[in-house]
């Protein structure tokens, strides 16, 4: 590396080198003093300068962060400026870039929103679980600012717009200086204590921080909090966050807001009642078409007694032809059937006599077959003692006794021989 006492810089690489350092040396941070010198350039730039009783710096804050101020600086006024450390090297002067801006000892009133904040977040203030809804249709509305505020005329303004059948209660309070803040608890006690109304906007138009801090103070936030009904916070602008935002049931991004958020919308509400009235009306000309289709139908269904009486009797002589055609067939075939009565009558005796005939032949043919005479024509005899009695076996007759022998052309004279009981 060259020898530094030797290397001769360039009054742009000196600047560029110092600029290098400074920038690495310091990071971002805050600074505080008061505004002097102030010019706004054409560009949109803010050029001025940061004094204490002892020093100055210059400053610059380009118009991309200059925008988001939402108050305007002054010569004189303290501030407290989140700067970088650089250095212009056009012309070598050493200066602040300005990220943001705000009054002096705004630092302190963050430090006490956050702890108030986090220590009334650790007692369940914010508790979505304890937010109540706001009533559709609210009876009374009431309404805790400045009876002088823009803001208190900007709800009114509102509220005759969207419904102005609805009663509204001032409760009126300072919203700005020493001791608002406990007269703003008080004013929500009172409504809370009184319950005339079924909601309760807290409002106040937009300012600093300092102007919008009496809804960060703690007695605010209690009131909020064990107030009766349902408050709606709308404190500043849509940017701004307070305490009693967090509190509240619900938190509105304006005052405005906040009138339109209580209130229902007369104007929608009669455009609702149109629409229904006219759905109603579509539907109940629909059911009477229908009933009328209905009552056409049953009309060409329905008859007048008198026809109705007449078809009863054109059904009744129906059926008195037809029983009279059923009476005269049934009586015809029982004629038909006692005429033909003696000729099956005949018919029957007539099969009965050759059936018992038939039967009284083949009986006789048996008898005739199994009869003693048959037997007798095929070479057998009977032999009877002289008292009748048929001699079945030798040892009925003894020797000499007489027989009669019948044969099947006559009778025969016997008597028992005595050799070996033949006949003689």
């Amino acid at each position: 590396m060259a020898d530094t006492a030797t290397t001769v810089l360039s009054v742009s690489d000196l600047n560029r080198l110092a600029r290098e350092v400074l920038e690495r040396s310091f990071p971002l941070f805050w600074v505080a003093g008061e505004i002097s010198n102030l010019t706004r350039a054409a560009s949109g730039h803010w050029y001025f300068s940061l004094k204490d009783d002892k020093a100055q710096v210059r400053c610059v804050m380009f118009r991309n962060r200059n925008q988001a101020v939402d108050w305007q600086p002054r010569e004189g006024d303290h501030v407290e400026a989140r700067a970088l450390v650089t250095l212009y090297e056009a012309r070598g002067d050493y200066q602040l870039n300005i990220e943001s801006l705000q009054r002096a000892g705004l630092g302190a009133l963050f430090e006490a929103f956050e702890k108030l904040k986090a220590r009334l977040q650790a007692e369940g203030l914010f508790d979505p679980g304890h937010k109540r809804p706001l009533p559709s249709h609210p009876r009374c509305i009431g309404i805790v600012t400045s009876a002088d505020a823009a803001a208190l005329r900007d709800v009114l303004t509102t509220l005759r717009r969207r419904m102005p059948s609805i009663p509204v209660v001032l409760y009126p309070t300072p919203v700005q200086g020493k001791g608002a803040a406990a007269r703003i608890a008080a004013a929500i006690d009172t409504a809370s204590t009184r319950a005339e109304c079924d909601v309760l906007i807290v409002c106040r138009g937009g300012g600093s921080l300092e102007d919008l801090w009496q809804f960060n103070e703690e007695a605010v936030a209690r009131a909020i909090a064990g107030c009766a009904i349902p408050v709606v916070s709308g404190v500043g602008h849509e940017t701004d966050f307070t305490i009693a935002d967090f509190v509240a049931d619900v938190r509105a991004p304006t005052p405005t807001a906040a009138a339109e958020l209580v209130s229902p919308d007369r104007q929608a509400m009669l455009q609702r009642l149109d629409h229904l009235y006219a759905r109603l009306q579509r539907r109940m000309l629909g059911l009477l078409q229908q009933r009328m289709q209905q009552i056409d139908f049953l009309g060409r269904r329905l008859l007048h007694p008198g026809e109705k009486l007449r078809q009863q009797q054109i059904t009744l002589g129906h059926l008195q032809a037809r029983l009279r055609a059923a009476l005269l067939h049934q009586a015809g075939r029982a004629a038909a059937r006692l005429q033909a009565m003696p000729q099956r009558l005949q018919r029957a005796q007539s099969q009965q006599l050759q059936q018992r005939h038939e039967a009284l032949l083949r009986l006789e043919q048996s008898l005739r077959h199994l009869g003693p005479q048959a037997v007798l024509e095929r070479g057998y005899s009977l032999v009877q003692k002289a008292d009748g009695t048929l001699v079945r076996s030798q040892r009925q007759v003894q020797t000499g006794e007489r027989l009669q022998l019948t044969f099947a052309d006559g009778q025969a004279d016997a008597v028992v021989a005595p050799q070996q009981g033949k006949l003689l």
